[in-house]
């Protein structure tokens, strides 16, 4: 009976061999796929990531670009506004806005990431002191930054700096006569006591043609086509808050105000504004 066992022994290591060759060689190309999709889910996370971070780089590296800008319209802006405060020492917001967005470009910061392109640059903070001709400049404005992964809020900057006006040296003195300063205009009829009256600062804004029909005043008030300067049919306009035409051009006579500073004393038979001059 043992002869008859003995050939079946060589027949069966050798079934268990052929059979254990299987089972490794299953077993490696299990291993080697999963080594392959384990590389492609790397990857497949890695590269957006990486490509997010490159991005974000990039408008931060705008930001600084827009800062920069923005701050040297605004030192533009400054020096002409001192210059032209020698003889009156006030300055106008809406100015010292128009100057900045002349200086950077206005092709610029619509293409750039500031919200709402020019018309996003606000310096309505800036003022000027009428008795020391010292200027605090403000200008406030929001960059955004569209990764809309994370939904970035947008980002509050503001640029400030101080100027003088170009009217020498203070005396000792000189304003203890007792006599208050007010503003008037060439035409006007009454005088004012803040210079940041919204009758002589007429925060001049730009709009398009076609939405001028749905546009108002403060007082409710519809904008005509101003009778000097609008002649074409389209483009850019220019309006004001307070005013009830539209302009096509701003060197219009009828978005400056030519403004004097006076003692109050000379200001006889012009009556009080009936906003600032209470």
């Amino acid at each position: 009976m043992s002869n008859n066992l003995l050939p079946s022994q060589p027949i069966c290591y050798s079934v268990l061999e052929r059979v254990s060759l299987s089972v490794s060689q299953l077993l490696r190309r299990f291993s080697d796929d999963r080594q392959k999709g384990s590389v492609t889910a790397e990857a497949a996370v890695a590269v957006p990531v990486f490509f997010l971070a490159v991005v974000t780089m990039l408008y931060l590296l705008e930001m600084m670009a827009v800062h920069t800008a923005v701050r040297s319209g605004l030192q533009y802006a400054g020096k002409k506004a001192a210059k032209e405060s020698c003889v009156t020492q006030m300055l106008m917001p809406s100015r010292i806005e128009n100057d900045l967005v002349y200086a950077v470009g206005e092709e610029r910061l619509g293409r750039s990431i500031v919200r709402g392109g020019s018309s996003g640059i606000d310096c309505s903070r800036s003022k000027m002191s009428a008795r020391t001709g010292i200027g605090k400049l403000t200008t406030e404005y929001q960059v955004v930054i569209p990764v809309p992964l994370f939904g970035i809020a947008p980002v509050k900057c503001s640029e400030k700096m101080k100027i003088k006006a170009w009217s020498g040296y203070e005396r000792e003195g000189w304003m203890d006569t007792g006599n208050d300063t007010v503003y008037v205009t060439e035409t006007g009829l009454v005088y004012h006591k803040d210079y940041h009256c919204s009758h002589l600062d007429l925060s001049i804004r730009m709009t398009h043609l076609e939405l001028v029909e749905g546009l108002r005043n403060e007082n409710g008030g519809k904008y005509y086509p101003c009778e000097h300067c609008v002649k074409g049919n389209g483009g850019n306009i220019y309006i004001t808050n307070s005013g009830d035409r539209y302009h096509s051009s701003l060197s219009c006579s009828g978005l400056k105000r030519t403004i004097y500073a006076i003692p109050i004393s000379e200001a006889a038979g012009k009556g009080a504004c009936s906003r600032c001059g209470q």
